[in-house]
């Protein structure tokens, strides 16, 4: 079987900090409810409705979850960043003849988006997907090796038997990767195509 690398998307390919604090700034406008996105950037990962559920009451939080999904693209695509080495990861898994998923906790037509935003372009989608759910579509499109910022991720990678590749772009450090089960723990991507080659 051809390999099969699963990617996360927020803080591990993409710096989406930006866009995301402009779509709950234009969330918080079109409600009048006072939201702090300097605070919700440094947590992304989770579900986006356990964050909705911190600043609206739990009978509005699928309600806003539309509007918000409603707003990404307008308000969160242009400040879209690519992360150093997400490109050069993505061609090091092409050019050893594999495969390349992305499995984020995004919806997923936004994810889309912004990955067609940017110009990358993965074999594989998935959506709404968050810890141990992400096993489910790690196992089903046979990937052997995920990548995650998240502790979240390393979960996720756990669940499926892969390797759980920790990058530290994200809210948790080297040592908290690795404390929560990380087999390999680089800085960046930049550090990815060399590992992947010591890998196969």
């Amino acid at each position: 079987m051809a390999l099969t690398v699963g990617f996360d998307l927020d803080m591990t390919l993409l710096d989406t900090r930006p866009g995301i604090r402009a779509a709950y700034q234009a969330l918080s406008a079109a409600t009048g409810t006072w939201i702090d996105s300097d605070l919700v950037v440094t947590r992304l990962g989770p579900p986006l409705e356990h964050e909705l559920a911190n600043w609206f009451p739990a009978e509005r939080v699928a309600e806003m979850a539309v509007r918000y999904r409603a707003l990404y693209p307008e308000h969160a695509l242009p400040g879209t960043v690519v992360l150093p080495g997400a490109r050069e990861s993505i061609d090091a898994v092409r050019a050893r003849g594999g495969r390349v998923a992305v499995i984020t906790g995004k919806y997923e037509p936004n994810a889309r988006l912004q990955l067609d935003h940017v110009g990358l372009a993965p074999d594989i989608v998935v959506g709404d997907t968050w810890a141990e759910g992400k096993g489910d579509a790690l196992r089903e499109h046979g990937a052997s090796v995920y990548v995650g910022d998240h502790l979240g991720d390393i979960r996720g990678a756990r669940a499926a038997d892969a390797v759980a590749v920790g990058v530290a772009t994200g809210p948790y450090g080297a040592a908290e990767l690795r404390e929560a089960g990380a087999d390999v723990v680089l800085g960046d991507l930049t550090e990815f195509p060399a590992w992947l080659e010591s890998y196969r």
